[in-house]
């Protein structure tokens, strides 16, 4: 049997997110985040690992694994790491290195998606711990959680649509 990526669980209709549009700050960044994540998956769901790991729009060798991949890494790398200063392991080579995008293969496609939803509750606990206004130190500079957050929703969102071009060059699917 070939193995084909799953559709997110709680995939709703089209929210603008996962969480309330009033009221605090943080959990409206943090339903936003959640939403952007349920859409990769969504985008994804339905293809195979060759489809997967395909880099389906040359010149770009960019494919879907690869944005799964580098997704997974900026989630532990920005919440994780350097917002919670927890002491764990690089994914994919850490900052700054292209092996995220590069080393995609279908023989590591399922692994690759289930390590990026295995990483979305431990960065959701690292979040949790820090307060919204709680600042880093970023290349010389004062970044609050919240800065964080809205990286993270810019990120996925730059991505997406990276991948909703991806996915209607693989199978002609648009709209997911």
């Amino acid at each position: 049997m070939t193995w084909t990526s799953p559709a997110p669980a709680d995939a709703p209709a089209a929210p603008i997110t996962d969480g309330p549009i009033t009221g605090a700050e943080r959990p409206i960044l943090e339903g936003l985040l959640a939403r952007q994540r349920a859409s990769l998956l969504n985008v994804c769901a339905g293809l195979t690992a060759e489809q997967l790991a395909e880099r389906a729009l040359p010149p770009s060798t960019l494919s879907l694994l690869g944005l799964v991949r580098h997704l997974a890494k900026v989630e532990r790398v920005w919440l994780r790491q350097r917002l919670a200063g927890e002491d764990v392991p690089a994914l994919h080579g850490g900052p700054g290195d292209p092996g995220d995008f590069a080393d995609a293969q279908p023989a590591s496609a399922e692994r690759d998606l289930a390590t990026l939803v295995a990483e979305w509750p431990r960065a959701d606990a690292a979040l949790a711990r820090v307060p919204i206004d709680h600042e880093i130190d970023f290349r010389g500079r004062a970044m609050s959680a919240r800065a964080v957050l809205l990286h993270l929703v810019t990120e996925y969102a730059r991505h997406l649509g990276h991948a909703d071009l991806l996915r209607e060059a693989i199978d002609g699917v648009t709209g997911r």
